[in-house]
């Protein structure tokens, strides 16, 4: 196996912090090497404490299946009595399931941050100096991070103790639960938060080197005293005289003469800038939020907004299913299933041409239902196919395109992480875009193999057979180990994603399920240990508050924008064109697929996304769709056109993650071979987006309606 430095767990962490905390550079500043220290060590224990919160969620999901499902079997065969005393629909679950979900990625947000796995847009940030970096870092702390921060600590805390004296209880179920315990998270999260940017930025001191520390610390003064000024001046106006000031600026829809829709263009081009600059995309938002929101209606009110945005996610039980399915698609890949089936597909096939491209993506295929983990799919295929690629004289342009479209098929097919993210965005039934997702993502795993196997019928040099010593002698052993790779994890995968889509469970039900099982299958197969199942808990932490925190900021930058009126001010524009609703269509997918390019699909879905949904709604009418109709639609089609952009050069991570696993492959050669399925995947959207029936007919077929 290869060796490689990339952190294959998910593509948005691969450049993650790999020091150990509480280490420190001797020649760091003394003073403040034993704070660096300290404050990482107390978010390490922090993060490894606060993963073990996924344990009670995903009790309490097999918990509330089991006895719904036993209550329901027991009626059934006449033992009333019996089922309604001792089984039947909890009335703890839902709300222990939700508001562990919740506490975890708050609690775990500084330890993400000191593991350095909050998303940033560092397309052009990696080619800076370390010093450059440094200091454009050093200055966003302060300028973003730090007031965000305690603008958050200050409303956060309020928020909580408000609950904490009146005893608020959720009054969305019929327990009725005090939501002042769960809520606490909140601001303890935000408090770990701000400590950690303290570290990260003194570490930023250490790297910029010693003479520009010193003009950062001389300046430190003025600063903190500013600081305070400002948060006076918010919190307790009667105290300064710029309490004034900031009143008259709060709210003044006349400054500059911009009316408020117009502020939401400016700071949906000044977020655009932001992001660019390569800071954490959650603080930048987070930091806007309140600025733009105190400049273009008041400042109580945005703060109303960022405490009721993060509660709500918190509190959104669909949400839950995020971390209970990426523990899920970790555990199937230390169960080393994916292995086992890719080398017993290889063996039986060994005499076809082209065979191994046929195994990449029928193995892909299956990862992909397993995990929406980009990054470890392409990872694993390029580990364990190249190698016998190459020695079996495999074209390495078609063979690098195989594994890493092939390893973007988890964007798209169920369970998605990303689909059940977008549902919530869309507000449309996450079964509903699970099962939208299924018919485009069998197709666009055809076309792939329809491809690849042409070429290698046209021309067979481009995929030989296995050389006669890999084909194997003994065919009932490779038809043991196909079993044994294929069954057990497509049933788990089938179960999970079948009791979804037939409505007999809910998405985390079903994710809580399949983690569970995630894990007998580990024991099964003698893969599993406490030490690994602990490490897939850390892993499951950092992706999950990579994915939420960015959710609930995103939630409040997108609060603002609304409320500033400007989404409403660009569907009246958009839609007032002279133009066919299709060619509007084709503008906002263009628009996705150019910032499919430097962006993740986190932010693409949560920030861009959102916007553009009151034009999308306002097409569905002359498009003869319904509103529902219309938006799964359109989550498809941004899932496929998002899929097209991670094999479009030169940002696509998927080459980066193949070339560190890889490396004897050219980059070019790599990028030559993705952009050949680029074309295989336009041409795939193109098909769902002319015939919006292979997206809508599977939904359609199982949920009903026209």
């Amino acid at each position: 196996m290869t060796n490689t430095d990339l952190d294959i767990t998910d593509e948005l962490i691969a450049e993650a912090n790999q020091t150990p905390p509480g280490e420190t550079p001797p020649d760091m500043t003394p003073w403040a090497r034993p704070i660096v220290a300290n404050i990482d060590i107390m978010n390490l224990w922090v993060g490894r404490i606060a993963c073990l919160l996924l344990l009670p969620v995903m009790a309490a999901m097999i918990t509330e299946v089991f006895s719904r499902s036993m209550f329901g079997f027991l009626i059934a065969q006449g033992y009333e009595e019996t089922a309604r005393a001792y089984f039947g629909p909890t009335l703890w679950a839902y709300e222990t399931t939700r508001m562990f979900a919740g506490a975890m990625f708050m609690l775990g947000a500084g330890y993400a941050l000191l593991r350095g796995v909050h998303i940033r847009a560092d397309f052009l940030y990696r080619n800076w100096s370390p010093k450059t970096q440094a200091t454009l870092d050093a200055v966003l702390y302060m300028a973003f991070y730090f007031p965000a921060l305690l603008f958050f600590l200050w409303v956060s805390t309020e928020y909580t103790f408000k609950a904490w004296v009146t005893w608020e209880r959720s009054m969305d179920t019929s327990s009725m639960a005090p939501l002042a315990p769960a809520r606490t998270a909140m601001p303890l999260g935000v408090f770990f938060l701000l400590l950690q940017g303290v570290s990260e930025l003194l570490k930023c001191f250490y790297k910029m080197g010693h003479h520009r520390e010193r003009i950062f610390l001389k300046f430190m003064p003025v600063y903190i005293i500013v600081l305070i000024a400002i948060m006076t001046a918010i919190f307790a106006p009667d105290y300064l005289p710029l309490g004034s000031l900031m009143e008259s600026l709060s709210g003044a829809t006349g400054f500059g003469e911009l009316t408020p829709p117009v502020i939401g263009l400016v700071m949906l081009a000044v977020m655009l800038f932001a992001i660019f600059v390569g800071f954490p995309i959650s603080f930048t938002l987070i930091f806007l939020g309140f600025t733009f929101g105190a400049w273009g209606f008041s400042t109580q009110l945005v703060f109303f907004l960022q405490a009721l945005q993060f509660n709500s996610v918190m509190l959104e039980e669909t949400l839950a299913a995020v971390p209970l399915f990426v523990f899920m698609g970790i555990m199937m890949e230390k169960a080393g299933l994916m292995e086992r089936l890719f080398t017993s597909v290889q063996l039986m096939l060994s005499r076809t041409h082209g065979a191994l491209y046929l195994a990449v993506l029928f193995v892909s295929t299956i990862f992909a239902a397993a995990t929406g983990i980009v990054g470890a799919s392409v990872t694993i295929l390029g580990i364990m196919a190249a190698k016998t690629m190459n020695r079996s004289g495999y074209n390495v342009q078609l063979a690098a395109g195989t594994i890493t479209a092939g390893g973007t098929l988890g964007i798209l097919i169920p369970p998605s992480i990303m689909l059940v993210v977008m549902g919530p965005v869309l507000e449309v039934p996450v079964t509903d875009l699970f099962a939208a997702a299924i018919v485009p993502g069998v197709m666009l795993a055809i076309l792939y193999a329809v491809y690849a196997l042409g070429r290698c019928w046209l021309d067979p040099s481009l995929g030989p057979p296995l050389p006669e010593e890999d084909r194997p002698n003994d065919m009932a052993f490779v038809a043991k180990e196909f079993f044994l790779g294929l069954v057990p994890p497509s049933l788990l995968v089938a179960s999970a994603l079948g009791s979804i889509l037939m409505g007999w469970a809910t998405p985390t039900e079903a994710a809580g399920c399949g983690a569970f099982g995630a894990i007998l299958l580990t024991l099964a197969y003698g893969k599993l240990s406490l030490g690994g199942a602990y490490d897939a808990l850390i892993k499951t932490l950092e992706i999950t508050v990579l994915i939420m925190f960015l959710v609930a900021a995103s939630n409040f930058f997108g609060a603002v924008f609304s409320r500033l009126g400007t989404p409403s001010m660009m569907t009246d524009l958009l839609l007032s064109l002279d133009m066919a609703p299709v060619f509007i269509l084709i503008m906002i997918m263009a628009l996705i697929f150019l910032l499919g390019w430097p962006l993740e699909w986190v932010p693409i879905v949560l920030i861009i996304v959102p916007i553009l949904i009151p034009v999308v709604v306002g097409l569905a009418e002359p498009m003869g769709l319904t509103e529902v109709q219309m938006l799964t639609w359109f989550g498809i089609l941004v899932a496929v056109n998002l899929q097209t952009a991670w094999l479009s050069p030169p940002v696509a991570l998927s080459a980066y993650f193949l070339k560190g696993v890889v490396p004897e492959w050219d980059l070019k050669d790599i990028y030559l071979g993705m952009m050949q399925f680029m074309v295989i995947q336009l041409i795939g959207l193109i098909l769902v987006f002319s015939f919006p029936a292979i997206a809508l007919w599977l939904p359609t077929y199982i949920y009903g309606g026209p």
